[in-house]
């Protein structure tokens, strides 16, 4: 049976950042792939490497990153690295499109939404002016703005939060894009608008077909939403699997620290949440071996010397943990550790 080409692929994603001090490594051999139409989850704490992660497959971070050679990331079978920045700009915004975390600064302050919308058109579609201030009139009545024909001339600080993100959504869809890339797109919100946009870009994704990667640390959404989710920690993937299988069989210790974390609705009222101890290593101190190790209950000697690879457990998840591969030695310690994971601790 012949498998269908992703749309995207990521293949060893390294990013570097040079300082004075050492490289700092937010994304470090990373590998994912997106298929048409499949909504993707990318989780994990602040600091994890997520948002870095969505601004290089844009290569709107070029002038502070460094790509390794080994790295490739392709759209469409293009390789995106390879592309000069007059290809990638045809690109952006057109054949793959970004929410941004935070709509007040991503949307120009000088300008009015409608503006804002009919640009994104001109710039990628042979439209006059009139047509894209009508394409934009649908898109805004698309995205559920109400009045719509007022807010096209309404600036950004005239909307509300759930209006501006909405409006930032619209400008991302206005060519049709393949690929739609949502960073953090409900962290500003309240709950009910929250779950207004999340509704929405279902909505969207069914009704267009895109495809869409959606960083959050928010397992909440991931639960709405998604239809696979890839777990991040320290520039790494360590987990990934569909929503089904992560929710229920959580199996890299990182993962079911995050599960524990969220409040069950029917639990006690005062329930005391559990909580991953400790915190995110410095980048530029990160411990030899994985680099879960220093807040694992579970790590072994092992743990120390050398980081996993991702290989697949029996699950259905592949997962990035020594507990769980086939190289895991037989001693003592290895023993004890796997028993106390198989117990939930």
């Amino acid at each position: 049976m012949k498998t269908e080409t992703p749309l995207l692929e990521v293949n060893h994603l390294k990013t570097y950042i040079p300082t004075s001090k050492g490289e700092i490594k937010p994304v470090d051999d990373v590998s994912f792939t997106i298929a048409k139409g499949e909504i993707v989850a990318l989780v994990g704490e602040s600091g994890s490497g997520k948002s870095v992660s969505s601004l290089s497959i844009m290569r709107l971070n070029a002038g502070a990153i460094k790509y390794r050679p080994d790295s490739s990331i392709l759209f469409a079978g293009r390789d995106l690295l390879k592309l000069k920045e007059k290809e990638l700009r045809k690109i952006r915004g057109n054949d793959i499109a970004m929410i941004f975390q935070d709509p007040m600064s991503a949307l120009n302050p000088v300008h009015p939404i409608g503006r804002q919308i009919a640009e994104a058109i001109l710039l990628h579609k042979k439209v006059s002016p009139k047509e894209a201030q009508k394409t934009a009139l649908e898109l805004l009545n698309k995205v559920g703005i109400p009045d719509a024909q007022r807010r096209l001339k309404d600036y950004p600080h005239q909307l509300s939060g759930g209006m501006r993100q909405r409006a930032m959504i619209a400008i991302a869809l206005a060519c049709n894009p393949k690929l739609l890339i949502a960073d953090e797109p409900t962290t500003a919100l309240d709950v009910t608008i929250q779950s207004q946009i999340l509704n929405l870009l279902r909505d969207l994704q069914k009704e267009f077909g895109i495809s869409i990667l959606l960083i959050t640390h928010d397992l909440g959404v991931v639960a709405e939403t998604a239809d696979r989710v890839l777990v991040m920690y320290c520039g790494k993937i360590v987990e990934e699997g569909n929503v089904e299988d992560i929710f229920a069989h959580p199996q890299h210790p990182y993962t079911k620290g995050l599960m524990v974390s969220i409040p069950s609705l029917s639990g006690p009222s005062k329930e005391t949440l559990d909580a991953i101890p400790g915190v995110v290593p410095n980048p530029l101190e990160l411990p030899q071996g994985c680099n879960f190790v220093t807040r694992c209950g579970s790590a072994m000697a092992k743990c120390h010397e050398a980081a996993p690879e991702l290989e697949q457990h029996p699950s259905g998840n592949r997962v990035s943990c020594w507990l769980h591969t086939s190289g895991k030695g037989d001693d003592e310690d290895d023993r004890e550790a796997t028993a106390l994971v198989t117990a939930g601790h």
